[in-house]
C-alpha cells in the first residue's frame, strides 16, 4: 500500500494525480493585484485600500527569471532531506500573473543546460519520507512542451 502524499506547507499548492499542481495564492479584487503565499485577509499593495483577496489557482507555467545552485541545508525551520542534496532554485516568472515564485528545481535538471527565458512547468515532487507519509513540494522543471 502507497503512502499518502501530503504537502510540506498546507495550503501553499494542491496536486494533481499525474504529478502536477497549482500554487495557492490570493488576487485583490480591487486593484488585480496576485500574492503568493497568501498571507493576509487583506491586499497588501500600498496603493490599493482593498479589504479582502479572492483565493486563486496560480499560473503552473512562466519563464525561467533567474536561478542559483544551493549547496548548503537550509536553517530551521525550513524542511531539507536527510542526508542533504544540494539543489538548484529557480525564481520563474508566472505566465498570467507576471510575479515571481521561487521553487526548488525538480530532480535530474542538469542546471548547467538551464537558460534565463526557459519555459517552466510547476511540478509535484517528494521532499523526504516519513514512517507515515510522503511530505510533497512544489518544483519548477524546464517544460516540454
Amino acid at each position: 500500500m502507497s503512502k499518502p502524499r501530503v504537502p510540506v506547507v498546507e495550503g501553499m499548492f494542491r496536486e494533481d494525480a499525474e504529478g502536477t499542481g497549482r500554487l495557492l495564492g490570493g488576487k485583490c479584487p480591487a486593484c488585480g493585484g496576485f500574492f503568493f503565499p497568501k498571507q493576509w485577509s487583506f491586499c497588501a499593495n500600498s496603493a490599493c485600500d482593498g479589504t479582502e483577496l479572492e483565493d486563486v489557482e496560480l499560473s503552473d507555467r512562466g519563464t525561467l527569471w533567474s536561478f542559483t545552485d544551493n549547496r548548503y541545508a537550509p536553517p530551521a525551520p525550513y524542511p531539507a532531506r536527510e542526508p542533504f542534496e544540494p539543489y538548484a532554485v529557480a525564481a520563474v516568472e508566472l505566465a498570467d500573473e507576471k510575479m515571481v515564485v521561487l521553487g526548488q528545481v525538480a530532480r535530474g535538471t542538469d542546471i548547467g543546460a538551464l537558460a534565463l527565458g526557459a519555459e517552466m512547468q510547476l511540478v509535484v515532487e517528494p521532499l523526504y519520507e516519513t514512517d507515515d507519509e510522503v511530505r510533497t513540494v512544489w518544483k519548477w522543471s524546464v517544460s516540454n512542451g
